[in-house]
């Protein structure tokens, strides 16, 4: 049987956040950020996983974190 809600706490309610991160090399040394992720976490414990922002839809993306 497969378990829904946080991995860590059974919790079931989720949010989602965007946040864009530098690279390495040139792009690091001029504060350029071009790498966005979703960030998936739990409202109730603060568990969180990162996907990539060009590959991942938030319904899709949540629906994995819950295991569904």
């Amino acid at each position: 049987m497969k378990q829904k809600g946080c991995i860590k706490c059974g919790h079931t309610e989720a949010k989602t956040k965007e946040i864009a991160t530098t690279g390495t090399g040139l792009s690091k040394l001029m504060d350029i950020q071009h790498n966005r992720f979703l960030v998936v976490y739990c409202t109730n414990c603060g568990y969180s996983e990162l996907y990539n922002k060009q590959t991942s839809r938030t319904s899709n993306v949540v629906d994995f974190f819950f295991g569904g």
